[in-house]
Parts: C-alpha cells; structure tokens; sequence
C-alpha cells in the first residue's frame, strides 16, 4: 500500500467561499438536486461552469 501525503487544504484546486443567495433560490437547486442526485455543491458548480462558458459581456 501506498500511502501519500495529505494535500493541503486548497491543493485540490477549489476555493472555498460563501455567498448570500435567495432562499427562492436554495429551494430550487434543492429540487434539481433531489431529482438529479447530484449535491447542491456539484450542482452549483456546474451551473456556474456552464453561466460562464455562455456568457457575453456587451460593451456600453
């Protein structure tokens, strides 16, 4: 067996960080999440991924 170290808390390539959202909100990613299986977490991410590889920035 072989055991390697424990990486660092960051290492792994996530940031932790919290954010305010509406309960509204929480409710529906809950939903999503009971009928996905996927956590709230992954969810989250994967929306955040997929708003950011769709978003365009209009000049004023």
């Amino acid at each position: 067996m072989i055991i390697k170290h424990k990486r660092a808390k960051g290492d792994d390539g996530y940031r932790t960080f919290s954010i305010r959202i509406k309960e509204e909100i929480v409710s529906k990613l809950d939903n999503i999440s009971t009928q996905t299986g996927h956590s709230r977490n992954e969810l989250i991410g994967l929306l955040l991924e997929y708003a950011i590889e769709n978003c365009r920035v209009e000049e004023k």
